[in-house]
């Protein structure tokens, strides 16, 4: 394996590799030896749109040869760490449309999509975790032309939380989190951990040794973002808190652990479920979680994002009909990994997490968070 200051370069598709980079094929298929290579149930082929009695060498090399990885991984091992991930893709003679995803699943870009004989330099910056590093190729007509990886130092959004911002993995397909779809929003400049898992309460993250794991890795300048409330109105006693008691002192835990680090907590009110009353309004399930955050916020002189209140708003504004869109709410047959259909309350469809990771974002813009703010897309 080679060491955390190496840099990783891969020229994807049909015949001899660019010189520097290494060479992938549609049958480059991941061993633990070779340490990258496809994985996954899905298929992988390659093309090369020069003419094969014409010599190309550096960038036009490139360009000409790709891979089409129809719902297949790239899995590099690699040590853990921040990277930051160039990818070029094109077609000289096709349109192409890829979506690029990274770990469970989370969303590090926009859809891309290239004109005939249009190529794309596009950037991001990922966490690698247990050892390698996970990238997910789906699309209407996916391509890899290459690839390159280089470790960074850069600013951090760490975000602390539960399965409504978590990165749900791609078996539950449409799932996901506001924190999954987050990354996309950036530019490459900023790498947003998402540390939130299902079913955690501001205690039970913290007595799970998961605050803890963040505090290791926050540096000076990071973000600390922080929602929680769902688990913690539970009656469970590993999980359960009270508003104005020991919820707003287990928040002030991640206040702490920010500040000594010397970066900046962010609270974030836990957004609605959905449930409506008789006149088209939402209820509110969370009543004093929200009110004990936003007053330990003003009590801390700490940022609040009022997700709850951009929620209610969002919810309401579609309808009681119209927001089961957002939700977890899917037809028997609908989705292949829920052949039954699910209806969940709770839960969201990545279309969901996309409108409450934009009202996050813009959240972000009227605060005047710096500098995230500058480096929203």
């Amino acid at each position: 394996m080679k060491g955390i200051n190496q840099e990783w370069a891969f020229d994807f598709g049909i015949g001899t590799p660019t010189e520097g980079y290494i060479g992938v094929s549609a049958d480059t298929l991941y061993d633990d030896d070779r340490g990258y290579g496809f994985q996954g149930n899905g298929q992988v082929f390659a093309r090369n749109r020069m003419d094969r009695d014409v010599k190309v060498m550096g960038e036009e090399q490139l360009q000409q040869s790709f891979c089409i990885p129809k719902g297949m991984d790239f899995i590099i091992k690699i040590p853990d760490g921040t990277y930051r991930i160039t990818a070029e893709i094109g077609d000289a003679i096709a349109d192409t449309h890829t979506i690029i995803r990274a770990g469970e699943n989370k969303a590090v870009l926009p859809p891309i999509s290239t004109f005939q004989g249009e190529f794309k330099k596009v950037m991001f910056t990922v966490a690698a975790r247990n050892g390698n590093l996970v990238l997910k190729f789906t699309g209407l007509a996916p391509r890899i032309n290459n690839l390159h990886i280089s470790p960074v130092e850069t600013l951090t959004l760490f975000i602390a939380g539960d399965s409504t911002v978590t990165d749900q993995a791609a078996i539950g397909y449409p799932y996901a989190g506001w924190g999954q779809i987050l990354p996309a929003l950036f530019k490459y400049d900023v790498l947003v951990d998402n540390h939130a898992i299902s079913g955690r309460s501001s205690r039970s993250f913290i007595e799970e040794g998961r605050l803890d794991e963040i505090s290791e890795k926050m540096k000076s300048g990071d973000f600390l973002f922080v929602q929680f409330g769902h688990n913690d109105e539970k009656s469970d006693p590993k999980r359960g808190t009270k508003p104005y008691t020991t919820y707003k002192q287990h928040l002030k835990e991640y206040i702490v652990a920010a500040k000594e680090k010397q970066a900046c907590p962010v609270f974030i009110t836990p957004v609605h479920r959905r449930y409506f009353n008789d006149d088209g309004t939402l209820s509110d399930t969370h009543g004093d979680y929200i009110i004990a955050m936003k007053e330990l916020a003003v009590e801390e002189n700490i940022p609040l994002i009022d997700l709850a209140a951009e929620s209610k708003i969002l919810f309401e504004e579609a309808g009681i009909e119209g927001s089961k869109r957002y939700f977890m709410w899917t037809y028997p047959g609908e989705y292949i990994n829920h052949p039954g259909g699910v209806e969940d309350n709770t839960h969201f469809q990545e279309l969901g997490a996309l409108r409450l990771a934009e009202r996050v974002a813009e959240q972000i813009r009227q605060l005047d968070l710096q500098p995230l703010r500058m480096y929203l897309r």
